[in-house]
Parts: C-alpha cells; sequence; structure tokens
C-alpha cells in the first residue's frame, strides 16, 4: 500500500532541510522526498510500508520539532489502453521425446576397524 506522508519540521535553516531530508531518505520503504508548503517547512514522504510515528520521532531526535500532518493512502490510477491487443493463433507444439537412460550407482559400504592404531604422543 503506498502511503503519502506530510510532516512539518522546524527548518529554518538550509542545514536543517538538508539533515531532514537525509534523514527521511533513509528511512524504510520511502522512495521519494520533497520540501512542501510556501515556507518550505514540511516534508512530502512518498513510500510503501513506511511507519510514520518511526519517522517523526528521528526527525525529532536529529531536529529539535517535528509533527505529522496528513497520513494518506495513494491509489495507482488505472491505465487505460486505448487499442485491444491482438492476439496471435496458437502455434502447434511440437511433440517432446524424453529418453531416460538408467544411471549406474555406487554402492559404498562402512567397515569399522576392529583393531585402532595406538595413539602416541611425542
Amino acid at each position: 500500500m503506498k502511503q503519502k506522508i506530510i510532516l512539518k519540521v522546524s527548518m529554518h535553516c538550509s542545514k536543517c532541510r538538508k539533515k531532514a531530508l537525509k534523514v527521511a531518505a533513509v528511512a524504510y520503504g520511502v522512495t521519494s522526498v520533497a520540501l512542501h508548503g510556501p515556507e518550505k517547512d514540511k516534508l512530502m514522504i512518498l513510500g510503501e510500508g513506511m511507519d510514520a510515528a518511526c519517522l517523526t520521532e528521528a526527525l525529532r531526535k536529529k531536529l529539535c520539532h517535528a509533527s505529522i500532518e496528513i497520513v494518506e493512502e495513494v491509489k495507482d490510477t488505472p491505465k487505460t489502453e486505448d487499442k485491444p491487443k491482438k492476439e496471435d493463433p496458437p502455434k502447434p507444439k511440437s511433440p517432446q521425446i524424453i529418453i531416460c537412460q538408467p544411471q549406474p550407482f555406487e554402492y559404498y559400504r562402512v567397515v569399522a576397524d576392529p583393531t585402532p592404531a595406538p595413539c602416541t604422543i611425542m
């Protein structure tokens, strides 16, 4: 399920923006991160299987303030085809011949040694 998360983050300089973008980009399931809003103080994050609470917590650890504004599911638009596909007539299948030859197998017998050699340490 694709998600769109918008987080409000306190970013007052370009260094804070870079740090927030890096933190959001390395999170699990994130496919794209962008600055959003007229003051560029919001992060719009698109991805699949993300946890908004964990992402917000990670941003709070690296930066000072972060809050969740919107979490919504993004639905894919179905693509409509203008032209129907032409189906080729099925090709006749050639008969398959499988030849199996018996493989010789090896037979081993394990025999315990009746008199083990004495162990000597020099």
